[in-house]
């Protein structure tokens, strides 16, 4: 099912900048005031994932995209995940039209490893993400 809320470009080029030129760690998307189109909220050059947790709100929908940097046997690595963010205590009506347009975005951001649904802090913790993006990857 699909809202027909459109994706602005600038949610791609910037995506691109995060996937392509590493100066990006994560980026915070938004529906638009009048719900008709995805818009970048915020972007972060930041490297702590407690910066990147703090900028989802406690209480409104958002989807995100995190470059996910991890040790696993020989050395570093990075997955790309995407954040789909819709806090219990947000309203009903709010987490029904982000579920019903996220795959606009998500299709549009090609190269995602891994996604990670989040309805409170404690599924979007780092661990529990660290856990859910090394699995299969020896």
């Amino acid at each position: 099912m699909s809202s027909g809320v459109s994706v602005n470009q600038s949610c791609l080029e910037t995506y691109q900048t995060l996937k392509l030129g590493k100066k990006l760690k994560y980026i915070v998307f938004k529906l638009s005031d009048d719900n008709k189109e995805i818009q970048v909220e915020k972007s972060s050059e930041s490297a702590s994932y407690d910066d990147f947790v703090g900028d989802l709100p406690p209480n409104s929908p958002r989807y995100a995209v995190y470059d996910f940097e991890y040790e696993k046997g020989e050395g570093k690595r990075n997955k790309l995940c995407f954040y789909a963010w819709s806090p219990d205590e947000a309203k009903i009506k709010d987490k029904m039209l982000y579920a019903s347009s996220k795959d606009a975005l998500r299709r549009a951001l090609v190269g995602i490893a891994s996604e990670i649904q989040g309805t409170d802090f404690s599924e979007v913790a780092y661990d529990e993400v660290l856990d859910k993006v090394s699995r299969g990857s020896a």
